[in-house]
């Protein structure tokens, strides 16, 4: 930790920044961290990035995103100074106005910011991709959703079933095959209220800045959609979503039937992903607060899952237990227990 110590400090020195008073910023599931840098003599503010190498953390692919964004005229952090080598970004701070933040005081302001992201996406989906981005293909979508049974399921009935996984990740592969298989646009993969910031002194899309964005890949147009109206931090109104399905539909002059189908399939998908997520972070990473958000993912899965044509897949995800209080107990019970499961 003290050689760490020294050379982030050797950083900001060489950046310029070594006297500005330093604040912590909530972080995300990752294991990177985020100071507020404040230059006392001007009041002028950056954030650091700090994501260590040797936990896993490259902030390549981040710089990679960020200048294919903020070239094509989108608000994402704008790069100050970089230590590639050691995992240290000095970025343009955006401010701390989330969207969730935002809508949580002024409800009434919910359409603007949803209709502001969604106007995004359909410009971004416009352009061409950046190159060496991965696709989001249908077999590593579908073995992503077995983290559903993974650490939910098995982490909650101690009952790992090796058919029922391979039985449920199959149908997620012909479902996303046959209903989303495109992989034409560049997805962010985590657009959503809290990595979304707005910036209501800039214009049109640029109003909306843009976070968390290292992990984008090659997928379909829906799938950002899905991210940012199934949100499983904060119950998004269905008429918001509704409305938000069709702006996206009529900007981008999808059919309108074949997208829904998309949009379900991926957001069935999605939420598949995310209930293997959250328990894996509570009982592998010790953060329970994940937890008490599976019962929404739950409902948002429910909800694709009526879709008439995706009935197959609604059989294949009986394998799955419903989060009553005795499962989400028995998930937080099993906080920090078991790094491997």
């Amino acid at each position: 930790m003290a050689e760490r110590d020294a050379r982030l400090e050797s950083f900001l020195r060489q950046a310029g920044w070594d006297d500005a008073l330093r604040a912590m910023l909530a972080g995300d599931a990752s294991n990177r961290r985020y100071l507020r840098l404040i230059r006392p003599s001007t009041a002028e503010r950056a954030v650091l990035m700090d994501a260590p190498p040797d936990k896993g953390e490259n902030v390549a692919p981040f710089l990679h995103i960020a200048t294919y964004l903020t070239g094509l005229g989108f608000s994402a952090p704008r790069i100050y100074a970089r230590d590639t080598d050691a995992g240290f970004l000095l970025l343009e701070d955006l401010g701390d106005a989330l969207f969730a933040r935002v809508v949580a005081r002024h409800e009434e302001m919910q359409n603007s910011l949803y209709s502001a992201a969604t106007d995004l996406l359909a410009e971004l989906h416009r352009d061409t991709p950046p190159d060496g981005l991965a696709p989001y293909a249908p077999p590593l979508a579908a073995d992503l959703s077995g983290l559903a049974h993974d650490w939910y399921a098995t982490g909650a009935m101690d009952k790992p079933d090796r058919a029922a996984r391979d039985a449920l990740t199959e149908t997620v592969d012909a479902a996303i095959s046959a209903f989303a298989p495109d992989c034409d646009v560049l997805v962010q993969r985590d657009y959503h209220s809290e990595n979304l910031l707005w910036l209501p002194d800039r214009e049109g899309v640029k109003r909306v800045g843009l976070l968390d964005f290292q992990d984008a890949m090659l997928g379909h147009r829906a799938y950002d959609l899905v991210s940012l109206l199934q949100d499983a931090r904060r119950d998004v109104p269905p008429d918001i979503e509704a409305q938000m399905i069709a702006r996206y539909i009529a900007a981008t002059e999808q059919d309108a039937l074949d997208f829904a189908l998309s949009y379900a399939t991926l957001g069935a998908q999605r939420n598949l992903r995310i209930l293997g997520v959250f328990a894996r972070l509570c009982i592998r990473d010790g953060k329970a607060q994940y937890v008490d958000m599976i019962p929404r993912v739950w409902s948002l899965l429910q909800r694709n899952l009526t879709h008439p044509e995706l009935g197959a897949l609604r059989d294949a995800c009986a394998c799955l237990p419903e989060p009553d209080d005795a499962l989400m107990a028995r998930l937080r019970s099993k906080c920090a227990t078991n790094p491997t499961l």
